[in-house]
């Protein structure tokens, strides 16, 4: 069987156990809050991310590793593998699928390089299932073929605590969140083709929580997912009361609580929630 380099970028969500495990090749994004850049999962966790983004969200930003970092990586993997695959985060929110794209052309090492169209959970599932298609003995066509299938059958809202990290990004306007808070609208968002869209307005916080599980409601109804992820950036409490409410309400799936990625939650801000699957 041939030998296969696994790459991703920090918005996999993957744990550091797992990444271990199966010798993942995880190049870590920057966080850059006060003025001061961080590597994602190395001189930062993600919760301390959002710790930082509650005092210092003016500016906030995230970027993609430095080109030179995937040339490395590329340079150093084609003397140790095979082949390589390479799954990365919306190719509409970071560089990092280009990035890999160009630098694995640089050398005579065949790469498959996917953009994922989302990040966080969905993305560390899709290298998850390759993983075991792999351990299944499947071979790298097959595995591909499988990948390839997988950015289409993702979903994930957002629900933002408020409006103020959206405006520091500049995703919305003083303005508009001068008038929404105002009239207490909460902003539900989604994940659509790679990119993020407002999924509708809300009054009130409740009736907005209520949206979202009637969504989650829906895609079980419709047998969508077994297993489902809630994501939170900085309130995991508030995380696994969720979780303990929906495994109340639904036996037989399952629900994880992870921490949402410093990419997307460095725009919604602290005190987002988040829900994510990976359609079967």
């Amino acid at each position: 069987m041939k030998k296969i380099a696994w790459i991703t970028d920090s918005t996999c969500g993957l744990s550091q156990e797992f990444i271990d495990k199966h010798n993942i090749h995880v190049l870590p994004m920057i966080v850059n809050i006060n003025d001061i850049s961080y590597r994602e999962d190395i001189d930062i966790t993600k919760n301390q991310v959002y710790e930082l983004l509650r005092e210092h969200g003016e500016g906030a930003k995230t970027s993609q590793p430095p080109y030179g970092e995937f040339v490395e990586l590329y340079e150093k993997l084609k003397d140790e593998y095979d082949l390589g695959i390479a799954i990365h985060a919306s190719s509409a929110l970071t560089g990092t699928y280009q990035s890999s794209i160009s630098a694995s052309k640089m050398y005579d090492f065949p790469v498959e390089v996917i953009d994922s169209k989302i990040g966080s959970y969905a993305l560390g599932k899709m290298i998850s299932n390759g993983i075991e298609l792999q351990a299944a003995g499947k071979t790298y066509e097959q595995i591909v073929e499988k990948l390839r299938t997988y950015p289409d059958q993702t979903e994930m809202y957002l629900l933002p605590r408020n409006l103020e990290q959206l405006k520091r990004s500049g995703r919305v306007s003083t303005t508009q969140t001068v008038f929404a808070n105002l009239l207490n609208i909460n902003l539900l968002l989604k994940f659509e083709n790679g990119k993020v869209i407002v999924e509708d307005k809300i009054r009130s916080k409740k009736k907005a929580v209520r949206r979202v599980f009637q969504i989650i409601e829906q895609a079980i109804e419709e047998k969508k997912f077994k297993e489902m992820c809630i994501l939170h950036a900085g309130v995991k409490e508030e995380a696994l009361k969720w979780k303990e409410e929906l495994e109340q309400l639904y036996e037989g799936v399952k629900f994880k609580v992870e921490t949402l990625v410093p990419v997307a939650g460095v725009h919604t801000g602290y005190g987002t929630l988040s829900v994510s699957w990976l359609k079967e």
